[in-house]
């Protein structure tokens, strides 16, 4: 047993601390004792009295003042002690740093000692055999023969066993085949249960063949011999992990074959690897045991040595001939990949997968060279625990792909009840299935680490911080699952409700508002919370956080004062249902559709199409005309010369004609017509209101109809509708009679005048009616539809 200087100095002190604390104990019971003695002696005198007294005697002094120096002597020989020890601990923890540094190159050391040492002793070891000075090669070729009938009953009872074993392989691969049903990876998981349990039971069954040999036919009945046990139990031992690459690699049955290539590639890989198991198995765990026991230990050194060499180079030759081939094939597999972690992983596996495979060649043969006895069982088990990491893996990657990477179907009672809850979860499926696919990723690589050393998983695991890392990442995922969860269902259950057709029935514009703003709301308190907890179970202090945003929240109250004022007045104008969605307002000035509505603003769409923003704050008040019923309210001007009775009469039959329209009869609420009368005696009209009660929103529609109808009534009974005339006035004399009007022809007008009335002067000279020369009638008349008549300032 090796102990460790720095843990027997740790022991030592612990032990010497141990003994000091109980020398001084009986000091401190000396002198608490003596305090009592003179404290009851004295009797009712208190504690300073008897500290007094004990110090005034000088045997009491001197005895006090001896038990206090041995007692300051042991505390400083404690701590000399204790810094002596944490002096040897650190020198330990140098040695352990330098013993990790130098691990490598020792161990390369003494694989090349190992070499040399074997090929030295091999020599002399061979120069015994051939002068007869080792052991007997009679008794060894003596228990070789029987060797050989075990061994042979072995592999003969295996050969006649596969062929049997075969039948069964192929209905397993036939139903593996016709997995086309509901649960394809099931059955062909089943399958491949049945094919890997036929394996098994055929290697047991020859192994008891072969024990049964050795028990019964060769050597004494009922007793096998050691080289018989090892041999059996090496058997068994390789062929169990030959059937784990057949099952893996399945190269005669394709549906069987758990990964995905060809069976040529399949067959190719498992005769490789079958026959490096083969090898180092047989050649390690049985041969060079035999050799060295019954021969020498140079000898079987000698052997391992070449097994080994013969092992690494075939691997080597191997590798580096398939190096472009697997190359490509995982390229092709990370563009396959739909998942951005494996494709980065398959990519850089791809470019170094030879420079891993050389290096945990080279380490299995130099584990092998320096520790034959041990290197071989904990290399197998790294393998093993790798191959099923990856394997695991990469099932469990499979069966996520199968159950999220084509959706989620909910039952048929959550979609009645929340038609969008089945696609809201399906958006966050991918985001799930990539969270799930990391985390197996990581776990995969975790194991694969551990299994070669690299870390110790479970002591890391069993530690503090392991557990808690894992509390922290369960609860953070379980915090945002939840989350995800809950936003989904309430954001489903609204849009549910705003459907009028899935909803119950149309709702109402303030329901819509509303709901709408609780939804917004409530993703902004959802995404604030869970940001927080969150953080707060990461190990971040929230509290400052709080803090800040007090404080911050504070200051945004004092300077952002317009915000806080839109958002409390847009509060209260939803609480008094002022403003609906879709309805038409005027606010701030501004008329128009209410298109969006938040908590602190309002969009707003005029009739141009103009998209305006009107924060609430600067809105004082609000006309919605969207409410209950509406109004036209129509104000008609006739001439004065008209019958105002005659024109009531006309504006009640353009009503009932209005009425006789199917189309608008619906939007009107009042079957007669509101007449107000006579309204205004205005400056050129006698003016008449009438009003029609409709449904809100269209009593733009039912007054643009009656305006037409109404000018269609009024102008066939000829009533007058009064429009804007110029008049022009040029006075009158004494007499009352109108003086001429000033006119001034302009020559070119008169030129174009004079052109153009030459054909009818003409035609009067030949007519008669006037004389050569006499100027033309129309000639002096007024146009005025001609241009330049008039000459301002006369």
């Amino acid at each position: 047993m090796r102990y460790s200087i720095p843990g027997f100095l740790s022991t030592l002190s612990l032990l010497f601390l141990t003994g000091l604390m109980l020398a001084s104990g009986p000091v401190q019971a000396g002198a608490a004792q003596l305090a009592a003695e003179q404290s009851a002696s004295e009797g009712s005198v208190d504690k300073y009295q008897a500290l007094a007294d004990v110090l005034s005697d000088p045997v009491s002094r001197e005895k006090l003042i001896d038990e206090l120096r041995s007692m300051s002597d042991q505390g400083q020989q404690a701590q000399s002690e204790q810094s002596q020890d944490n002096a040897q601990q650190q020198d330990g923890k140098a040695e352990n740093e330098e013993d990790a540094a130098t691990d490598v190159a020792k161990k390369t050391q003494s694989a090349v000692q190992v070499i040399v040492g074997t090929l030295t002793g091999s020599w002399s070891a061979l120069t015994e055999l051939v002068s007869g000075e080792s052991k007997s090669i009679k008794d060894f070729f003596t228990l070789l023969v029987k060797l050989s009938l075990v061994i042979a009953a072995t592999i003969v009872a295996f050969w006649l066993l596969r062929p049997i074993a075969r039948l069964l392989f192929r209905r397993a691969d036939d139903m593996a085949a016709g997995a086309d049903g509901i649960h394809p990876i099931v059955v062909k998981a089943t399958a491949v249960l049945i094919s890997v349990v036929t394996d098994v039971v055929v290697v047991i069954l020859a192994w008891l063949a072969g024990y049964a040999v050795a028990l019964l036919f060769v050597g004494e009945m009922g007793e096998v011999s050691v080289s018989q046990s090892l041999f059996l139990n090496v058997f068994l031992a390789v062929e169990l992990f030959k059937v784990l690459l057949r099952a893996i690699f399945a190269g005669r049955d394709d549906a069987l074959r758990l990964l995905p290539m060809r069976a040529e590639t399949a067959r190719y890989w498992s005769l490789f690897l079958s026959s490096l198991v083969s090898l180092v198995g047989y050649g390690v765990l049985f041969v060079v045991p035999l050799v060295s026991n019954q021969l020498s230990e140079s000898l079987g050194n000698l052997t391992n040595l070449v097994i080994v060499m013969i092992a690494v180079s075939y691997a080597f030759t191997v590798v580096a001939r398939n190096r472009q081939k697997v190359k490509d094939g995982l390229n092709a597999l990370a563009r396959k990949a739909n998942f951005s972690m494996t494709q980065v992983t398959l990519g850089v596996l791809a470019k170094c997968w030879h420079w891993l495979a050389f290096a945990y060649f080279l380490v299995m043969g130099a584990s092998l060279l320096i520790e034959p006895d041990t290197a071989l069982p904990g290399l197998l088990m790294a393998t093993l625990q790798t191959a099923l990491a990856i394997f695991i893996g990469m099932a469990v990657i499979a069966l996520i792909q199968m159950l999220l990477d084509n959706g989620v179907k909910v039952p048929a009672a959550i979609s009645l009840r929340l038609s969008t809850f089945e696609q809201r979860l399906n958006q966050f499926v991918p985001m799930f299935s990539k969270v799930l696919k990391g985390i197996v990723l990581v776990m995969v690589i975790s194991a694969v680490l551990d299994a070669w050393g690299v870390v110790n998983l479970p002591v890391w695991l069993a530690s503090s911080a392991g557990t808690q890392f894992l509390s922290t990442i369960i609860s953070v995922l379980f915090i945002l699952a939840f989350a995800s969860l809950f936003w989904m269902t309430l954001a489903s259950w609204i849009e549910h409700r705003l459907d009028p057709e899935q909803g119950g029935g149309e709702p109402s514009a303030r329901e819509k508002t509303l709901l709408t703003i609780f939804r917004n709301a409530t993703a902004i308190v959802i995404i604030i919370m869970t940001l927080m907890i969150v953080l707060s179970e990461i190990g971040i202090d929230i509290g400052p956080l709080l803090a800040g945003a007090g404080v911050l929240g504070l200051a945004i109250g004092f300077g952002a004062q317009k915000l806080v004022q839109d958002v409390i007045t847009g509060v209260f104008i939803q609480m008094e249902n002022a403003i609906n969605a879709g309805d038409i307002v005027t606010v701030g000035g501004l008329t128009g559709t209410a298109e969006k509505l938040t908590i602190r603003s309002l969009g707003l769409r005029d009739l141009s199409g103009t998209y305006h923003v009107i924060p609430f704050s600067s809105v004082d008040t609000v006309s919605n005309y969207m409410r209950e019923f509406a109004y036209h309210v129509g104000e008609y001007g006739v001439a004065y010369r008209e019958d105002t009775d005659e024109v009531v009469i006309k504006l009640r039959e353009a009503f009932e004609e209005l009425l006789a329209n199917d189309e608008l009869r619906a939007s009107i609420l009042s079957d007669e017509l509101e007449v107000h009368g006579v309204t205004a005696l205005a400056d050129s009209s006698v003016n008449i209101r009438v009003r029609i009660k409709t449904l809100p929103g269209n009593q733009w529609a039912i007054g643009r109809e009656y305006n037409r109808l109404v000018k269609r009534h009024l102008d066939a009974a000829g009533i007058e509708i009064p429009f804007p005339h110029l008049t022009l006035y040029f006075g009158e004399d004494k007499q009352g009679n109108a003086p001429a009007m000033p006119l001034k022809m302009l020559n070119d007008v008169k030129m174009i005048n004079e052109g153009a009335n030459a054909a009818p002067a003409d035609a009067e000279v030949q007519s008669g009616k006037k004389a050569p020369g006499e100027r033309s009638s129309k000639s002096a008349e007024y146009n005025p539809t001609e241009k330049g008549d008039f000459d301002d300032g006369e």
